[in-house]
């Protein structure tokens, strides 16, 4: 049985009808749609669904939209930065660390989050953060550029 949730999206509040469980992914791609956040695995392995819920990195493939509901501020990768002026995104630019950029929201949003909570990290720490976002087409090399220039510790020169 469907009922109502209120969600709070990309700064925007809307209205929503899902029944019981419904995977927030399933919500902000098909009644929302967004299209940032990937359907991959379904099962939370791969992050290229992640969304920020209230800052944190999720998998909204495996967050009910109940759940989510609870949040303060769901984003994804159309709200972090519309003008493409974020960081991260800028650094994913640079850096060429797209082939076929399925996975590249997850990376994104995923990154977003960790420089947000951990503002200087170092080369190691930007592997653990990324450690669970799978790329299949191989282009780990670009992205961890990308993650090294966002943070600052690589320069943002073109190649």
């Amino acid at each position: 049985m469907a009922a109502s949730v209120f969600l709070t999206v990309n700064g925007k509040q809307c209205e929503v009808e899902a029944a019981a469980g419904t995977p927030l992914l399933t919500i902000l791609r098909n009644s929302l749609g967004l299209n940032g956040p990937k359907y991959g695995c379904g099962l939370g392995a791969c992050g290229a669904c992640t969304v920020l819920l209230d800052g944190k990195a999720a998998r909204s493939c495996v967050v009910s939209v109940e759940a989510a509901g609870r949040c303060k501020n769901i984003v994804t990768l159309e709200g972090l930065s519309p003008d493409g002026s974020d960081l991260v995104q800028k650094a994913m630019v640079t850096a060429q660390a797209a082939q076929c950029g399925y996975c590249l929201n997850g990376m994104v949003m995923t990154l977003r989050a960790f420089l947000d909570a951990v503002p200087n990290p170092d080369e190691k720490a930007l592997q653990e953060a990324l450690r669970y976002n799978l790329c299949r087409c191989g282009t780990h090399v670009e992205i961890m550029r990308a993650a090294r220039i966002a943070a600052g510790l690589e320069q943002e020169e073109e190649r």
